[in-house]
């Protein structure tokens, strides 16, 4: 399973690569609003260093708006993605912009039935909402299980990017129930390193050298 950062923090992004676990990002306007500058260089910043799939959002709601913005948001770097909110607008311009051969992520996905019509259009990618499911008191991850299995049916070629993760849990269930991709807050990556016993174990194995060589001396 792929992982990608959702963040627009060029610094963020940066501190994680030498990981050599990330593989792609995901941003949305919220994200590249919060950083300085122009949101059109932080996303060639970030392009440049990743070298993976970007994802840009529109922020246009109607087909033709998000036919010119998409078309735009795709000439700034080779590695973008661009994101389109699902609705009829959003599948409408996700199929003009696939046959275009742009690719496109359909993001705030909260049912299968929406996850079959991207990926009739040719979504690249299609974004479901786990954790704001969760929310709703409703299993965000039985939703992943729904679409994996409807891709699988019919062989569609669209990838399940889950998002709106908001632990290590939905990353691992994400990559049992077979998801192409998860994309997550930096901070959840790092909660990926931790668990106490592996730190327990290390203070062991640490303590114990220190012992042995202390008797040595």
């Amino acid at each position: 399973m792929k992982l990608f950062v959702d963040s627009a923090s060029v610094e963020a992004i940066e501190a994680l690569m030498p990981l050599r676990i990330i593989d792609g990002v995901t941003t949305n306007p919220s994200l590249l609003g919060r950083e300085a500058g122009d949101p059109h260089d932080t996303l060639r910043r970030i392009c440049r260093v990743v070298g993976g799939p970007v994802s840009a959002e529109v922020v246009a709601t109607d087909v033709d708006g998000m036919l010119e913005e998409g078309r735009r948001l795709a000439d700034l770097d080779e590695h973008i993605v661009v994101k389109v909110p699902f609705g009829k607008a959003g599948v409408a311009a996700c199929a003009a912009l696939a046959a275009d051969g742009i690719r496109v992520n359909v993001t705030l996905v909260f049912s299968a039935s929406q996850a079959l019509l991207a990926a009739k259009v040719g979504a690249t990618f299609v974004s479901p909402f786990v954790g704001r499911i969760d929310d709703l008191a409703t299993a965000g991850m039985d939703l992943i299980g729904q679409i994996v299995e409807i891709y699988e049916n019919y062989d569609f070629t669209t990838s399940v990017l889950v998002a709106s993760v908001r632990g290590p849990l939905h990353v691992v269930e994400a990559a049992r129930l077979g998801a192409d991709a998860c994309t997550c807050p930096p901070k959840v990556i790092d909660a990926l390193f931790g668990h106490p016993l592996t730190d327990i174990g290390l203070e062991r194995f640490l303590a114990d050298w220190n012992k042995t060589r202390g008797g040595g001396a």
